[in-house]
């Protein structure tokens, strides 16, 4: 089967396409209602030992279901909410916002931070008494509780490297002389003790005598950059604050280029607007007052900059950005030569945002780039540079979306996107066919880094029952051989992995992945089923392993993930499809994957239940409104839920380009038609809701749970719980500490499987 994938994307298997699907039903929209307050009992009336065999919770079917008195939790029990009489008229409608007061920092803000922490006492209290809690946080630790290496990065003769012996909190780096070197320790970040920043990205020098490091203090988006010295593993003075979002590019030895913002006004760090992004060069070994901004657009204050050097250290390539949407401008630095003042020059190569360009690497004074300027599909092109750069094609449009590529060797490795398969492709410099990289599982192959002239490229293939291996792959033979294998503690080949489609609403096809126990599929037996979807930003949802899902699975659940759309699974007119005025399409697709799966005999009738983060979370979110009889429990995680005023915290005016601008009628009616804070369905029958989030989630802010939680907790939506879960330290997700990772996901399977009837193993 021609599988694989490239440069960090997934590769999927040949689909097995079968099935039927069903239609959706229509939403009813209904604004979020002011008055005074709504008021609970103390949390503490929720906790012991009456939940005690709550997984029979699911034996009737439907979402409108009895449940056990133990699990549900009436209205009155929910701390009290101050609800303000605040209404805005916006386009001729008058619009509600009551929680608005629950836009403030949690960090700062006492009425925030004590509504958080009542709320949080009641749903700690809730979770804490689900018996299955305890069991799914061991099996949790014995799923994770193996060693992992991460894919190895060479510079000169040298190979960097994470590595994590089963239970660390974060992953150390290590450094090795050679393929068959030992490994040395360069930094581990759980030396400083509880509260470390976890360690992010990093970056060595070219010959590998410097590396940079970025570390995430409680999860936060910010990044504090370090350099160490890898000769002596010294952590040098250098301290570079207010990077987000960026690269590392290094110029020899002498420094490197970084993206950064201004520092924020005191008591904005994590909510405020992040603009003004430029690009800068830091020299080692000095202070970052004395850095050299290279390139900001301050009439653009919106507009985004990283900048990456090519192998050859030839050019630094700097991109520029607007927000989400495929278009990008170019602008290059000859680090050969300084201007006469000793500063970097900036000359433009693509000047405006039209189209996208995409850098692959750069060889002396040619430079590849992958482009869909005059390509929908995309092309390779080489840019000659000279007095007059000249842009050739090397691979033009193909039937298949070309999405990403690489150099090593004197080979291309391409990757393509066909029909849903992801196919890596082995060239010569020319565009000439070598061969195809063949992966005889369904899985996501990523990495696939390396240099001009290098002999060899590193990749790692995961599955959902397939914990990452890193293969080295010799670039002229083709031949991959093991680097790191994992020791799963469990046996991959009880599981399948399942790839159907299924028709939404307007009759388009939907890819569906489905992973559950081979037992289970050889008896098409019925089973207590987690929906995940994603479905924005023109993100893929690949093949991968996660010791959540497989808990799940280990305890006779079904995995399911549908590839809505608004997501790159199927390429750029899949994520058009998805966007903007036509969000409502991943909604469909999302409800159609649910409809499916309970009409064909997987998902048992009312034991379904969705689950997504971020983007997801909001898909989540609105389907649940849109049609609350299809689940039986949810768990939207850091989602977007106010999408009428998304745009006014940190990055969010970035997110327009997908969303919609709220300051355009046009757009605003159709993210008001959808938002899942202004559309509960009041008097209708609500699923089990887990809302997560933390409290320095400064990419999506925790007030959008907050308000969504506020207003569910505030309507007439049934006795089932609508509850949230913030945690301290922690942000959007990454660099969370593995200890938080196990007690976050404990929870969250306690509480899905509580309301689906899923019973965990016993360890």
């Amino acid at each position: 089967m021609l599988l694989g994938s490239v440069l960090g994307l997934g590769l999927y298997g040949a689909p097995v396409w079968a099935g039927n699907g069903g239609a959706t039903g229509e939403a009813a929209m209904e604004s979020v209602e002011s008055g005074t307050s709504h008021r609970q009992v103390a949390p503490a009336a929720l906790a012991g030992p009456a939940l005690i065999g709550v997984s029979a919770a699911a034996t009737s079917s439907g979402v409108g279901r009895a449940a056990p008195a133990a699990l549900l939790v009436p209205r009155d029990r929910y701390p009290e909410t101050r609800r303000d009489n605040l209404h805005e008229a916006m386009f001729g409608q008058s619009v509600a916002d009551p929680y608005r007061w629950l836009e403030g920092d949690i960090r700062r803000d006492p009425a925030v931070s004590g509504w958080a922490a009542r709320e949080n006492a009641l749903t700690r209290a809730y979770l804490a008494a689900l018996p299955g809690r305890d069991r799914f946080a061991a099996r949790l630790r014995a799923l994770y509780d193996f060693e992992r290496i991460s894919l190895p990065k060479k510079a000169g003769q040298r190979y960097f490297l994470l590595r994590n012996s089963g239970l660390m909190n974060q992953s150390a780096l290590y450094v090795r002389e050679g393929l068959a070197g030992r490994d040395r320790l360069l930094f581990d970040p759980n030396a400083a003790g509880e509260g470390a920043p976890a360690l992010d990205a990093w970056a060595p020098s070219r010959n590998g005598r410097y590396l940079a490091f970025t570390e995430s203090r409680a999860g936060s988006d910010w990044r504090t950059i370090h350099v160490i010295d890898v000769d002596t593993g010294t952590v040098m003075a250098d301290r570079l604050e207010w990077a987000n979002d960026t690269l590392i590019g290094w110029a020899g030895d002498e420094g490197f280029f970084y993206s950064r913002y201004p520092a924020p006004p005191t008591g904005e760090e994590y909510r405020g607007q992040a603009r003004n992004k430029a690009i800068w060069f830091h020299r080692v070994g000095t202070a970052q007052d004395a850095d050299e901004q290279v390139y900001a657009t301050p009439a653009h204050p919106d507009w985004g900059h990283k900048a990456q050097v090519t192998s050859d250290g030839a050019w630094a390539v700097i991109s520029t950005d607007a927000g989400t949407a495929p278009m990008r401008a170019i602008h290059l630095v000859n680090l050969s030569a300084r201007g006469a003042d000793g500063r970097w020059q900036v000359v433009p190569l693509v000047s405006d945002l039209t189209f996208d360009w995409k850098l692959v690497d750069g060889e002396g004074n040619r430079l590849w780039f992958i482009t869909n300027d005059g390509a929908p599909d995309y092309r390779l092109v080489r840019v000659d540079l000279g007095t007059h750069a000249r842009v050739s094609t090397v691979i033009g449009e193909q039937r298949s979306a070309l999405e990403a590529g690489r150099i090593v060797g004197d080979r291309l490795i391409l990757s393509y996107n066909a029909d849903g398969r992801r196919l890596a492709v082995v060239t010569d410099m020319h565009g000439h066919p070598a061969r195809a990289i063949t992966i005889d599982a369904t899985g996501t192959a990523s990495g696939f880094e390396g240099r001009p002239g290098d002999p060899e490229t590193f990749y790692q293939f995961s599955s959902y029952n397939q914990p990452p291996a890193v293969y080295r792959m010799d670039i002229r033979t083709g031949r991959a051989s093991a680097f790191a294998l994992p020791r799963t503690p469990f046996d991959p080949s009880d599981y399948v992995v399942e790839q159907r489609q299924y028709p939404s609403r307007d009759g388009a096809l939907v890819p569906l992945m489905i992973v559950r126990k081979k037992a289970l599929a050889d008896a098409a037996t019925a089973a207590p089923t987690l929906l995940y979807g994603y479905g924005g930003f023109d993100i893929s949802v690949n093949p991968a392993y996660s010791p959540q899902r497989m808990a799940w699975l280990e305890a006779g659940g079904v995995f399911a993930v549908a590839a809505v759309r608004g997501g790159g699974e199927l390429g750029p007119s899949w994520y058009e499809a998805g966007r903007a005025a036509k969000k409502q399409n991943s909604f469909d697709d999302f409800i159609a994957a649910g409809d499916y799966l309970v009409k064909n005999g997987i998902a048992r009738k009312g034991s379904l239940a969705a689950q997504g983060a971020s983007n997801g979370g909001m898909m989540v979110a609105a389907v649940i409104n849109q049609r609350p009889d299809l689940f039986v429990a949810a768990n939207p995680d850091v989602g977007v839920m106010d999408m009428l005023r998304f745009d006014r915290f940190t990055q969010g005016r970035g997110w327009t380009d997908d969303y919609g601008d709220p300051a355009r009628e046009a757009d605003w009616r159709v993210l008001r038609s959808y938002s899942p804070y202004h559309n509960i369905r009041a008097g209708t029958d609500y699923p089990a809701i887990l809302v997560t989030t933390a409290d320095t989630d400064d990419r999506v802010v925790p007030a959008h749970s907050f308000k969504y939680v506020a207003a569910l907790q505030g309507s007439a939506i049934g006795d089932r719980p609508h509850l949230l879960r913030v945690e301290d330290g922690a942000g959007h997700g990454a660099g969370k500490p593995l200890d938080k990772t196990i007690a976050t996901g404990a929870d969250v399977l306690a509480f899905l499987a509580a309301w689906t009837g899923l019973s965990p193993l016993t360890p």
